[in-house]
């Protein structure tokens, strides 16, 4: 949008219809209000609407077009799906043979207009008009309150057509998993579509007795799509998901595990398959991998700049053990692949292995596990050993052979990263002795242990102001009593840019540097609450205290941060 923009701003002015001067002022307007330069200039009344169409027109020569004044044949708005139209920011004003006259605010968005080429499969003829005006005309045109999935699922099946298990196993064009052109090929493709779009992290498609279901998780929490897809439409999609995944469709007796790549809007989008039988049927999970949704940047993962500046310094150590725990879905990985970005250099070989391999970084060797052909983390690990590495990540510590290289390498002079699975930081430690390793040598090779949950940030449009709680309450949960006069605390409404008014994730982060006196408790044995009291009065800021911290600027709410966390001991 941003480089639309100049260029509308040059024409603009090279047009005459507006001052240089005048142009560069509403320009930095614009930008400051995360708008679209042509609405701003619209509401200011800077050019008309008919007017900024006409001059994009003749300086492009592309034709230009009054939506308001178009009648649009439903055959025609069928060749995209509301959603889509809405989403690309464009209209299907008429069809002729393979040729689509297609109205866009944005003409010089080649890589848009080839999406859309290959949606409808029709040769594009671009009109201009303006986003504003697209969007009115999309409102004005679609069926009332319908979206896309609602407009495929009349093309998918007869609602009066009964079909059986048998029927669906046969050749039939409406059910035909591998054409392009079909229903049923075209729906799993729109429900994955419309996943990317609302940036969720898992498809579930699940059967019951009478209807079937469609989840997407979206910031750490299954929200159930608004549309029945009808039971009938079950093995159908569960087959053209096996196709995609290279599965066998004929097995559906036991649990399957696959994956496939999809490109969607000029990137690569990995997508991790599993099927599990169920009772009425196979369930299929799909995992969206979308390195667009990451920045490898530790700064935007949201920790308290004395926990930051704690991880900085470990990574920049040079040789040593960092360990990230934290349950599932806890952002682990994310993490050390950003801290992995953050110190990646020509001048370091670094290696990781993995299973399976989540997110690709440029620079970075990565190996994917693979236990029926033998390549375990731990054989994986003495390969990489002897490849020369100076960084070595690992995804996960499972066993003590495991443990046991990657502390051996971490004392022979490289930097060790990786994931364990317990509660917090302090039992990270104990979790280690407890796998069999000599408590000297954990001693000697670790650096750094943390701590992570993920909680949901509140959507700044909508979040609303609440009147604190009593404060014998808020020094129940884990203030301390000088943060009082500082406490401002929010609560979740809800608007259309955010889902129940929540706006993507922050992470809280507790981490624990192997100071000289926690290495002496560690050598003679102590316990986990041991490390934790002593990390306590060097500084250390708790998963709860981190959460409340957020809490209190409004970055997050309470029941996210009492939810995701525990109480300090």
């Amino acid at each position: 949008m941003a480089q639309f923009d100049k260029r509308l701003k040059n024409i603009l002015v090279k047009s005459g219809r507006l001052g240089a001067e005048v142009a560069d002022r509403a320009m930095d307007e614009a930008t400051e209000a995360e708008r679209p330069l042509a609405d701003h200039l619209i509401d200011r009344e800077l050019v008309s609407e008919k007017d900024l169409i006409a001059t994009v027109a003749r300086e492009i020569n592309i034709p230009p077009i009054d939506l308001a004044r178009v009648h649009l044949a439903e055959e025609v708005l069928a060749t995209l799906p509301q959603d889509l139209a809405s989403y690309y920011g464009v209209l299907p004003v008429s069809k002729l043979g393979d040729t689509l006259t297609l109205a866009v605010a944005n003409p010089f968005d080649i890589l848009k207009l080839d999406d859309v080429k290959i949606v409808t499969g029709c040769e594009i003829r671009p009109v201009v008009s303006t986003e504003r005006a697209i969007q009115r005309a999309i409102a004005a045109h679609y069926a009332s309150g319908s979206n896309a999935l609602e407009q495929m699922m009349e093309t998918v099946v007869d609602p009066e057509m009964e079909l059986t298990e048998s029927d669906l196993d046969e050749d039939d064009d409406a059910l035909d998993t591998q054409n392009e052109d079909s229903p049923v090929v075209k729906l799993v493709n729109l429900i994955i579509f419309q996943a990317i779009k609302e940036k969720a992290s898992d498809i579930h498609i699940e059967p019951f007795e009478k209807k079937l279901r469609l989840r997407y998780r979206l910031d750490g929490v299954l929200k159930e799509v608004p549309m029945a897809v009808p039971r009938k439409m079950h093995t159908a999609m569960i087959s053209r998901i096996k196709i995609m995944a290279d599965l066998d469709i004929a097995e559906k007796r036991i649990p399957q595990d696959g994956k496939f790549q999809l490109k969607v809007e000029s990137r690569q989008i990995d997508f991790r398959v599993s099927t599990l039988p169920t009772v009425f049927g196979e369930k299929a999970v799909l995992r969206i991998l979308d390195t667009s949704n990451l920045t490898y940047k530790l700064d935007s993962l949201g920790f308290e700049p004395f926990v930051l500046a704690r991880i900085r310094e470990a990574i920049a150590a040079p040789y040593g053990m960092i360990l990230v725990t934290g349950p599932t879905g806890s952002g682990k990985s994310t993490t050390l692949y950003s801290a992995v970005k953050e110190i990646l250099s020509i001048e370091d070989n670094i290696v990781t292995v993995e299973d399976p391999v989540e997110y690709q970084v440029d620079g970075v060797n990565q190996v994917a596990v693979n236990v029926k052909r033998g390549l375990t983390f731990a054989a994986a690990l003495r390969s990489i050993l002897r490849q020369d590495p100076d960084i070595v990540m690992i995804g996960e510590i499972r066993d003590l052979e495991t443990v046991e290289i990657a502390v051996k390498a971490a004392l022979t002079g490289h930097l060790v990263l990786s994931t364990l699975h317990t509660n917090d930081a302090a039992s990270s430690i104990t979790r280690m002795v407890d796998m069999g390793v000599d408590p000297f040598m954990i001693a000697s090779s670790v650096i750094l242990v943390s701590a992570q949950r993920l909680v949901r940030r509140l959507c700044g449009r909508c979040r609303e102001p609440i009147a604190a709680p009593p404060p014998e309450r808020l020094l129940e949960v884990g203030f301390h009593p000088e943060d009082m006069p500082s406490i401002a605390l929010f609560r979740p409404v809800g608007c259309r840019h955010c889902v129940n008014g929540y706006k993507g994730r922050l992470a809280l982060l507790e981490a624990i540097p192997m100071s000289e006196e926690i290495k002496r408790i560690v050598i003679r044995g102590g316990s986990a609450l041991d490390i934790k009291a002593q990390a306590l009065t060097e500084g250390m800021v708790t998963l709860r205290r981190a959460g409340l911290m957020n809490a209190s600027k409004g970055n997050t709410s309470m029941e996210e941060v009492l939810s995701q966390t525990m109480k300090d001991g």
